[in-house]
């Protein structure tokens, strides 16, 4: 695609994101909420933007509510009554945008791509960063991990990476499947699973770190887990929702997304579908 052609066709994102450029936070008196779907990798990140976001602008709370993009996905189509939706991926919101919920009819802008680890605990005794996808063919891993690939991004990019390698056939009757990548998580680290595909941005969890070790999946191995967000149609604070929109897809967003193992989108923050 031409500039000229990509700038015709996001004109409308462009001109609706950059608007709140020029409308500094502080115009609003008193206090204002702004309700964030956020998908469950995104939990520690947000947490950490949310926090320095109300530090810059103390008269706003950010409520975070975090769980699969699939269930948010129907949450929102059936009028939940959030502000701003950060997926795990871009279709949910460009289903969103066909259903006429996003704020202005614009398109889905991306903020972050993710990444997928295999994890072990310590106690499985076996070198993940040395065995690679052979960990998950050892006799010792008897159950493992993922999120739902029904609702959750990250478990379709964990089926699609273990049919590349071909694995998957050999593995598939091993899943414990959970809701969500963070429920996911939390299996492998209660080790009722001894392996775990899950979020890159998870294992930065301090609890993780001195419990078990991961392997980073190449990229290459599956498509990009290119995670896009829009604003929603029924928000009640529209120029809140776009500053914190803005920040999140900021220089202060972007070095937070890259501390939890996020890579940024060239074009980050730009409506793309």
């Amino acid at each position: 695609m031409t500039a000229n052609n990509y700038i015709r066709r996001n004109a409308g994102l462009f001109v609706f994101l950059s608007f709140f450029l020029f409308w500094p936070v502080a115009l609003w008196a008193g206090t204002a909420e702004i309700k964030v779907a956020a998908a469950s990798s995104m939990k520690l990140v947000f947490e950490e933007i949310a926090k320095e976001f109300h530090d810059e602008n103390p008269g706003i709370k950010v409520k975070l509510s975090f769980g699969s993009s699939g269930n948010f996905f129907s949450q929102i189509v059936h009028g939940a009554p959030y502000d701003v939706f950060f997926s795990a991926d871009t279709n949910y919101p460009r289903q969103l945008v066909k259903e006429g919920k996003s704020l202005g009819d614009t398109p889905v802008a991306l903020y972050a791509i993710g990444r997928i680890v295999l994890w072990v605990p310590d106690s499985v005794g076996l070198n993940v960063k040395k065995e690679k996808s052979a960990t998950l063919l050892n006799s010792k891993i008897i159950k493992i991990a993922i999120a739902n690939p029904k609702h959750a991004p990250y478990g379709r990019a964990a089926i699609e990476w273990m049919n590349k390698t071909g694995i998957y056939s050999q593995v598939k009757s091993r899943f414990v499947l959970g809701e969500n990548i963070s429920q996911a998580t939390q299996f492998v680290h209660t080790q009722a699973a001894q392996a775990g595909i899950i979020a890159r941005s998870l294992v930065a969890n301090p609890e993780m770190k001195s419990t078990g070790s991961f392997w980073e999946i190449p990229t290459d191995e599956h498509s990009p887990i290119e995670q896009g967000f829009i604003i929603l149609k029924g928000t009640r604070n529209p120029l809140v929702a776009g500053s914190f929109s803005e920040f999140v897809t900021g220089p202060k967003g972007s070095r937070i997304l890259k501390k939890y193992g996020f890579n940024i989108p060239t074009i980050h923050g730009r409506g793309l579908l």
